[in-house]
Order: C-alpha cells, then sequence, then structure tokens
C-alpha cells in the first residue's frame, strides 16, 4: 500500500471521524503525542516525541478507582479506559518499548486490566527512521530503524509518499478501512533503498554485558560511575521502557480514591521502608540499579533487554551522563565475585 504525504492530513481526519487518533504534535522545540482535533496538527517529520508513547498505555498518574460511602452503602467506580485509538507516527524504538512492557504489565503471572485494555483497543501505525539521530543506538539493543516489533503497520518514507507495510490483522483492517491504494514494485523499491540508506552511527558493544553484571555487583566501578548523577530522575521518567510507580490513596471524610504515579528507582524514598530503613542509601546503589534492571534483571526475568536506544536519556539528561559510555565502561572493568 503506498500514500502520498500531502494526503496524510485528509487520511487522518477520516481516522478521526471514527476513533481518537493520537499523534505528534508541536509543542515548543519538540513535539509531544496529543489526540488530534484536525489530521493538520500531525508533525510526522521531527524524529522521536520528548516524552514516550508508553505514557498513552501507562499514564504518568492515573485513578485506578473512585469510592463514595453513604448511608445506604458504597460505590465504587473502576474506570477503564477502552476506547478505540490509533497512535499515529510512533517511532520503532517506541513501540518495540510498548511490546517490552507487555511482560510487565501482561504476563502469566500478573494483568494490568487497565493497562491491556488500552493495548488491545489500540492501533500503532509507525514511521521508520531515514536518518538515526547521533544519540540513537537502537540496532545495539534488538532494535532498528524500521523495527516492526509491537507495530499494526510501519510507513516507510520515500520522499513524496510513504510505502506502508502491513503487520497484522488490525493494521489491515485500518488499511482496508481507508482504502489505500497498492504500491507498485517500483514504490517498493524505493522503500527497501531508504531502509538500507539509514544508518546508525553510534554502535554499543554489548558482548558480554549481561555476563559482567551478573557478577559484578560489587565492583568498584560502581564507586566511580554514579559519580557525576544528580538522581533527578529525568532518564527515568524520559525513558519508555521504566515503569516503577507508587500508589497513593486520596480520601476526605467518606470519599476517596486510589491514584497510581510514575515514581524512580534514582529517588531515596522509592525504596525507604516503613521502619525507617533504607536498603539503598545513597546514589551509588540506586544508579547500579538501573543499570541492573536494564541489563540484568529485566533479562532474567524477561529474555530481553529493557532498552530500546533511543537516546532520550543521552539528550536530557543535565549533566550529560551517557549510558553508552557507562555500558562501555562496566564492559571494561575486572568483574569481581565479592561477597
Amino acid at each position: 500500500m503506498i500514500v502520498s504525504k500531502k494526503d496524510i492530513p485528509g487520511l487522518l481526519d477520516k481516522m478521526i471521524a471514527g476513533c481518537e487518533v493520537i499523534a505528534p504534535v508541536k509543542k515548543g522545540d519538540f513535539t509531544v503525542f496529543k489526540t488530534l482535533a484536525s489530521g493538520a496538527e500531525a508533525v510526522l517529520d521531527a524524529g522521536n516525541t520528548k516524552l514516550p508513547a508508553k505514557e498513552l498505555f501507562f499514564p504518568q498518574s492515573e485513578t485506578l478507582f473512585s469510592y463514595n460511602v453513604t448511608a445506604e452503602g458504597a460505590n465504587l467506580q473502576a474506570p477503564i479506559d477502552d476506547k478505540k485509538k490509533v497512535l499515529f507516527g510512533v517511532r520503532p524504538c517506541d513501540a518495540r518499548s510498548v511490546k517490552l512492557l507487555d511482560n510487565v504489565f501482561n504476563n502469566d503471572k500478573f494483568t494490568d486490566p487497565y493497562y491491556t485494555a488500552r493495548r488491545e483497543n489500540t492501533v500503532m501505525v509507525g514511521i521508520g527512521c531515514n536518518t538515526p539521530a547521533s544519540t540513537c543506538f537502537c540496532t545495539s539493543v534488538n532494535c532498528g530503524p524500521f523495527d516492526t516489533s509491537g507495530l499494526d503497520l510501519l510507513l516507510v518514507d520515500t520522499g513524496d509518499a510513504y510505502v506502508v507495510e502491513v503487520i497484522t490483522d488490525k493494521g489491515k483492517a485500518l488499511v482496508d478501512q481507508a482504502g489505500l491504494a497498492a504500491a507498485s514494485d517500483a514504490d517498493k523499491a524505493a522503500a527497501d533503498t531508504a531502509k538500507k540508506a539509514a544508518v546508525v552511527t553510534c554502535q554499543v558493544n554489548t558482548d558480554g554485558l549481561k555476563a559482567k553484571l551478573d557478577v559484578n555487583f560489587y565492583d568498584p566501578i560502581w564507586e566511580k560511575i554514579h559519580e557525576k548523577c544528580l538522581g533527578c530522575g529525568a532518564c527515568t521518567y524520559l525513558c519508555p521502557t521504566c515503569h516503577c510507580f507508587d500508589i497513593v490513596d486520596e480520601a476526605v471524610d467518606c470519599t476517596g480514591c486510589r491514584v497510581r504515579n510514575w515514581d524512580s528507582c534514582a529517588f531515596p524514598l522509592f525504596t525507604l521502608h516503613g521502619s525507617g530503613h533504607n536498603p539503598r542509601t545513597s546514589n551509588k546503589e540506586r544508579y547500579r540499579n538501573r543499570i541492573m534492571h536494564k541489563f540484568k534483571y529485566f533479562v532474567d526475568n524477561f529474555n530481553e533487554t529493557a532498552c530500546v536506544g533511543c537516546g532520550r536519556c543521552i539528550k536530557n539528561c543535565p549533566v550529560n551522563m551517557d549510558i553508552r559510555v557507562v555500558l562501555e565502561n562496566i564492559r571494561g572493568s575486572e568483574a569481581r565475585l565479592d561477597s
């Protein structure tokens, strides 16, 4: 299938008439995902959004349930967002991150109904990255500029048009509804050329990284590697795979609600026990946990690395900590089996 770029606003308008459509829009000097009022709002050529797509499935703050107790009894409401949606213009790294989050929120032990309802009712339309940013290292962590993990459709930019690749039945249904024209052999060849021309300039050698992390919990490198980190949590809030959260009960008299909010393992209070004991007393322990979680614990649990190489943590760190350098330093350290 193929769609001309000039026809995209009209195509989005048709979708908006039938469901909620979310796409990148301009906000100051960057783009963010937003529900479209018009197809003309969408900005599809600006690279990754400031915030990752995870917020659309796992919101920064959401009410899990609310209640009101009266003399007649208790009234409990647990809102589930099951509206039909199209997420249009998501980049492959963000789509893969949502696929990784599926392991956390929908596995054989636990199912989060809030997350799964949004996932099941959302069609994800991705756009490949013809010109990856200098901070991208997606190909080093099992991703890539045209990776299709988590996507229902993938658009490949060929200049004046997008060649549409159908990935799932949900994607096919959307394409059939839109009535897109079939792509010619020349169009498909142009898409293949675009894919081959896309170069991720930064490569991070992750060979042996998991094996090193398996044994270097007490390695002296952790004493140095965290020193520049402020513990501000920006990297975790902007990371598409971080999923730490806190639960807060808010009540006034007989009315209240339970709210889930994003949290961060970079914060001192994250592991503070009610007794006052904190197993991660310093920034060293907290930064070590962040690295261990992404490149060891998540791999142990789900056989996947909890990083998609989007580069957001590199771009937005206020002290220019670069996870690529951190990983190379860990690989080069002398692992010890201290206890």
